[in-house]
């Protein structure tokens, strides 16, 4: 049996994280968004561009909602969302991408297909695609941003 084989999904699924957030910040960093820090793709990888409540992405994320407070504080101070009334209930807040965060989100958009499409020529196209497709129903429906 070989390791990849003998290992358990757990810690696959966490080098796979940690080599695609490598990837995904390093490259993030060198287009001048040097500031976001990994913990950051909490808010930004679940965040609607026509805004988002706290609760919505502590659940998208996976995330306590105390800690996705911090992390919006953190990425409003570096200006790449805003709170702003929701709408549809004026009493809950909306959190909203700014230009800088519209413009994170379009290069992490474009970053992440071209991780995907080095990892699809590692293993092959119709490899890359049956383990998303596996990967995604094993994990649960996931999220994607609309």
């Amino acid at each position: 049996m070989s390791d990849a084989a003998s290992a358990d999904v757990g810690v696959l699924s966490a080098h796979l994280l940690s080599n695609f957030e490598e990837q995904l910040f390093s490259r993030l960093t060198a287009a001048g968004h040097d500031r976001l820090r990994r913990r950051h793709g909490a808010v930004m990888a679940y965040l609607d561009l026509t805004g988002t409540r706290a609760s919505e992405l502590a659940e998208r994320s996976s995330t306590h909602k105390q800690v996705i407070g911090t992390l919006v504080d953190e990425l409003e101070a570096l200006g790449y969302v805003t709170r702003q009334p929701d709408p549809d209930d004026r009493r809950a807040k909306l959190i909203v991408p700014t230009e800088r965060g519209r413009q994170q989100i379009a290069l992490a958009d474009t970053l992440v297909a071209d991780i995907e499409r080095a990892y699809a020529e590692r293993v092959g196209a119709k490899r890359f695609a049956a383990f998303k497709e596996v990967f995604a129903e094993i994990a649960g429906h996931p999220y994607i941003r609309s």
